[in-house]
C-alpha cells in the first residue's frame, strides 16, 4: 500500500467525503493547504475530531499532521468496528460524525456498536431524527438489515451547551444489493417530531399545530410526535425544533427540518413560525422529489456503487453541490461514472429529476471475519 500513490487534495472541503472513501477504496489521501491563508489556518477542532473517530473503528490507520495542521496525509487501515464511545465537537452537530459511520458501518469486520455524545440538534447538520428517519430505511433498502440496526436518542443536547447522547449499532454486511428506485409513488403520510429541551412544555403543542395547518391541506394523515425530554436527558441548553418526513406509497423518505436559534445567538423564533416555515420546506423537498431526498442522496449513491456487480439506478431530484462533488469522488477513487438522465414531469410531479445509473463495483467485506 505504501509503494501506490496517495491521491491528493486541496483545501478544506469535503473533508468526510475524503476521507470515508479512503476508508472504503484503501487509497491514501493527502490534503495540502487547509485554509492555509486563514487566520487561524489548518484542520478545526470538529475535523481533527472526526479524524479521531476514524482511527477508533479502523486498526492501523496512518495519521500524519504538520504543526499548523494544514497538511494531512492519511493511509487507511481496515475498518474493525465492535464498541467505540466518542465525544464529538460541540461545533458540529453528532450528525456530522454519524454521517460518516453510516456510510461505513456495513463494512467493519465486528458489528458497530457506537455511542456518540455531543449536539443531537443544530442549525448547520441534519438532525439525529431526520437521519434515523430517512437514512435508516434506505440502508434496509440496500440488504443492510437485522435486529441490530438501530439509532436511538437516549439524550438531547442543543448548542452551545451540547450535553446529547446517541446510540448507533449496524450489523455486519455480506455485500449490498443492486436496486432499481424509479418510482417515486404518491405521499401517503406524514410523521414528525417536535422536540423541546428546558422550555416550555407547551411549544411542542404549538410547533405541531403551526405545521398541522399547513400540512392538513393536503393531507389528512399527519401526525406529529411531541418530544419534551427533563432533567439529565434534555442536555445542558434550552432549545427546540422540528423534523417532518413524508413517506410515499414506494416507501421513499422525504425530509425537513428547522432548529430554534442558540440561547443567546440571533432572535427569538416563534415555535408557530418554526412549525410553518419547516412544513414549507417540507412541501419544497416535495417539488423536488425523487426517490431519495436531498440529504441522502450521497449515501444513495455511495451504496449503489458498492453493490453487486450488476445495474442500479435510482430517481434523484436536482442534485445538490455536495452530491455533484461526491460523484467526482467516487470517480476518483473507485474510478465508477454514472448515467445520467434528465427527466421532466408536468407541473404536478414537481421539479425536473435525474436518473442516475451505474454498475456496482462488487465491493466485498474484506475485514469480515470468515466463519
Amino acid at each position: 500500500m505504501a509503494t501506490e500513490r496517495s491521491l491528493r487534495f486541496e483545501g478544506c472541503n469535503f473533508f468526510r467525503q475524503r476521507v470515508i472513501l479512503s476508508t472504503l477504496s484503501g487509497k491514501s489521501i493527502k490534503l495540502q493547504n487547509i485554509r492555509a491563508k486563514d487566520d487561524s489556518p489548518g484542520l478545526r477542532d470538529f475535523e481533527a475530531s472526526f479524524i479521531r473517530l476514524v482511527d477508533k473503528i479502523t486498526n492501523g490507520s496512518r495519521i500524519e499532521i504538520n504543526e499548523t495542521g494544514t497538511r494531512l496525509y492519511y493511509q487507511p487501515g481496515i475498518l474493525l468496528g465492535g464498541a467505540v464511545e466518542h465525544d464529538c465537537n460541540v461545533q458540529r452537530s453528532i450528525s456530522y460524525y454519524l454521517e460518516g459511520l453510516i456510510c461505513l458501518a456495513p463494512f467493519m469486520k465486528h458489528p458497530l456498536k457506537a455511542v456518540l455524545r455531543g449536539v443531537t440538534n443544530d442549525q448547520t447538520d441534519p438532525s439525529v431524527d431526520t437521519l434515523k428517519a430517512t437514512s435508516i430505511p434506505l440502508l434496509k433498502k440496500f440488504g443492510v438489515d437485522g435486529e441490530g440496526l438501530e439509532l436511538k436518542i437516549i439524550r438531547r443536547g442543543m448548542l452551545p451547551g451540547g450535553g446529547g447522547e446517541v446510540f448507533f449499532s449496524c450489523p455486519v454486511s455480506k455485500g449490498l444489493k443492486p436496486i432499481q428506485f424509479t418510482d417515486p409513488g404518491k405521499i401517503k403520510r406524514i410523521r414528525g417530531v417536535a422536540y423541546s429541551v428546558r422550555v416550555s412544555p407547551q411549544i411542542g403543542n404549538r410547533i405541531t399545530d403551526s405545521a398541522r395547518s399547513i400540512l392538513n391541506k393536503f393531507l389528512p394523515d399527519v401526525y406529529i410526535y411531541t418530544d419534551h425530554m427533563k432533567g439529565v436527558s434534555s442536555g445542558k441548553s434550552p432549545g427546540f425544533g422540528l423534523s417532518l418526513v413524508a413517506e410515499t406509497t414506494a416507501g421513499c423518505f422525504l425530509s425537513a427540518e428547522l432548529v430554534s436559534n442558540p440561547q443567546g445567538k440571533g432572535p427569538a423564533v416563534l415555535p408557530e413560525n418554526l412549525g410553518r416555515d419547516c412544513a414549507k420546506l417540507l412541501l419544497e423537498e416535495i417539488y423536488r422529489g425523487g426517490c431519495v431526498d436531498s440529504l441522502n442522496q450521497s449515501l444513495a449513491l455511495l451504496c449503489m456503487t458498492l453493490g453487486q456487480q450488476d445495474v442500479s439506478k435510482v430517481l434523484l431530484g436536482p442534485l445538490s453541490p455536495y452530491t455533484i462533488e461526491f460523484l467526482r469522488h467516487l470517480r476518483s477513487f473507485f474510478q465508477i461514472m454514472f448515467k445520467m438522465e434528465t427527466r421532466s414531469f408536468d407541473e404536478q410531479k414537481g421539479g425536473e429529476k435525474v436518473l442516475m445509473t451505474c454498475v456496482g463495483v462488487g465491493f466485498s467485506n474484506l475485514s469480515k471475519t470468515v466463519k
